[in-house]
């Protein structure tokens, strides 16, 4: 009868064990998981004030590239200043100065609108890793609870 106690005194203890272990496991793919969001978030901030930062660039270059064509916007209600635009149009000696400067505008804007595109597809595979992960991990806690 001892053996039998004994017997069972180990079955318990080994189903302690493993409980534990389970529980331990559970423990570490939740943290894991908000590791994963935190990431994702990171990331995601970080995209989203790229793009805002890449906007408001192309929006300033659109603005020079109107103030070089002779087209002056306005921003609200306020008028632009169309001296300090005629002084820096000035400073340019000849018709070639002019084309280049446009040129230079152009090929900027052109770049940096391929930027904010290449960017834009980086956000938009590193939320979709991120995401596929953060599911993955979700899936796995899901499995493990039941």
């Amino acid at each position: 009868m001892t053996h039998d106690v004994s017997q069972w005194l180990t079955e318990i203890k080994t189903l302690r064990q493993q409980l534990a272990d389970a529980q331990q496991e559970r423990e570490q793919a939740y943290a894991s998981a908000a590791n994963w969001q935190r990431l994702y978030e990171t990331e995601a901030q970080q995209r989203r004030s790229e793009a805002a930062l890449t906007r408001q660039t192309i929006a300033e270059l659109k603005q020079d590239i109107q103030q070089l064509k002779g087209s002056v916007p306005t921003e609200g209600n306020a008028p632009i200043d169309v001296a300090i635009i005629r002084a820096e149009v000035e400073k340019l000696q000849t018709i070639a100065e002019l084309q280049e400067t446009l040129i230079a505008a152009f090929a900027e804007r052109d770049r940096l609108a391929q930027a904010l595109k290449a960017e834009q597809t980086n956000h938009a595979q590193t939320r979709k890793g991120l995401t596929t992960a953060l599911g993955d991990a979700i899936d796995m806690l899901s499995k493990e609870k039941g």
